[in-house]
């Protein structure tokens, strides 16, 4: 196996990490928020402190990372994220939880400017998507694996392990992830591009790139719901206790097929001759017509039918971001790309501090139904968003 492959493997395996240890505190929500005395919209304000340095890492991280390169700014990140998490468990009240939730988010945040910038440097456009729903993959398998694991190390003595032990395991993949990345890439960042792979004349289109963050703001709020709100949703109007949440596997298992399909969808439109641009846009266009079925899972009668139309929206959003994530590695020149693409994920987590604030000041007052139904349309605002933007590309 080619040494790019391996990378793109230890990439999978750092995202598992990152969202097992940033799902950790969600399937454990009710036990902590009972042992440290925390309310729902106290809970949100967790979050949002995690979002909020999410957001500074992103604006911070990218650069960092196009001047220290994938390989020491990985290293780096994970140390970082691993440690704020093992803190994680010290935590005795909603200060100390805030601050470590804090510092895990300046750490984690550097893992999603990592990843396409290495993508970018060893791999060419057709193979990109692929590449990138690969380590992807690491998240949603992350995030499938985290409810029965989280819970069972939870079970082993006290919810603080879990945060330990996870924690624990980011410092282990330090190891070979410093013995294997030793070659530098095979396509240098001062390298000629072909068009189709680069911004107009190798600069950055800005207009371009306002496009594609106000695309995440309106989008990603939806993943940051399904991830840290969803279990609550089940235990709070579904009637289901927290043990019986980590059926909520099942949904992440739906991000899985999404990251890979999405991403070899696009590669193959792209193999068969069409232009790289539009393969991406025609695959997120039909991820956009799926996502108006999150209002039904809050109108379903059944748990099991919210659970399925859960499982279809998160798969089509997955595919979604796959192909906006790869875009930015089409149209963005290398030697800045991890900078832009920390700007562009940046319109991310703010979607993602909105949604909190709003979710956890109206679902005691309201419930969680407004909620899925306004989430239920944003893709299509932004699908619409992005085609006006790339429309000459």
């Amino acid at each position: 196996m080619s040494l790019r492959w391996v990378l793109v493997g230890m990439l999978f395996l750092a995202s598992v990490l990152n969202y097992v240890d940033r799902q950790t505190l969600a399937i454990l929500a009710p036990t902590i928020q009972k042992d440290l005395g925390m309310t729902d919209p106290q809970y949100a304000a967790v979050n949002n402190f995690f979002l909020v340095a999410y957001t500074i890492s992103y604006l911070v991280s990218g650069r960092l990372t196009d001047k220290l390169g994938p390989r020491k700014a990985l290293a780096l990140y994970i140390s970082f994220w691993s440690v704020a998490n093992m803190l994680t468990g010290l935590a005795r009240s909603m200060a100390s939880l805030s601050a470590f939730r804090f510092l895990l988010g300046l750490g984690e945040a550097g893992n999603w400017t990592t990843a396409p910038k290495l993508v970018s440097e060893w791999f060419v456009a057709k193979e990109r998507g692929l590449a990138i729903g690969i380590y992807t993959l690491g998240a949603t398998i992350g995030a499938t694996i985290a409810p029965p694991l989280i819970l069972w190390l939870a079970s082993t003595g006290h919810w603080q392990n879990a945060f330990f032990a996870t924690g624990a395991a980011g410092l282990l993949w330090l190891i070979p992830w410093l013995l294997v990345y030793r070659n530098a890439p095979p396509l240098a960042p001062a390298a000629p591009l072909p068009p189709a792979e680069r911004g107009q004349g190798g600069q950055v289109a800005w207009q371009v790139v306002l496009a594609l963050l106000l695309a995440r703001l309106l989008t990603d709020p939806l993943w940051y719901f399904i991830q840290s709100w969803l279990a609550k949703y089940l235990v709070a109007e579904r009637g289901l206790t927290q043990q019986q949440v980590s059926i909520t596997w099942l949904v992440f298992l739906a991000a899985d097929f999404g990251a890979l399909g999405g991403g070899w969808l696009s590669g193959v439109l792209i193999k068969r001759g069409m232009p790289v641009v539009a393969g991406r846009l025609r695959v997120m266009l039909f991820c956009a017509c799926l996502t108006p079925l999150t209002a039904l899972i809050a109108l379903s009668p059944t748990v099991n039918g919210a659970l399925v139309f859960a499982m279809i929206v998160t798969l089509a959003h997955m595919a979604w971001m796959i192909n906006g994530t790869t875009l930015v590695t089409d149209l963005i020149p290398k030697d800045k790309l991890a900078t832009v693409f920390g700007l562009v994920a940046a319109g991310s987590t703010l979607g993602g501090l909105l949604m909190n604030s709003l979710v956890g000041n109206t679902v005691g007052a309201f419930g969680y139904r407004p909620t899925f139904f306004a989430l239920s349309g944003l893709h299509l605002c932004a699908f619409a968003l992005l085609s006006v933007a790339l429309k000459k590309k």
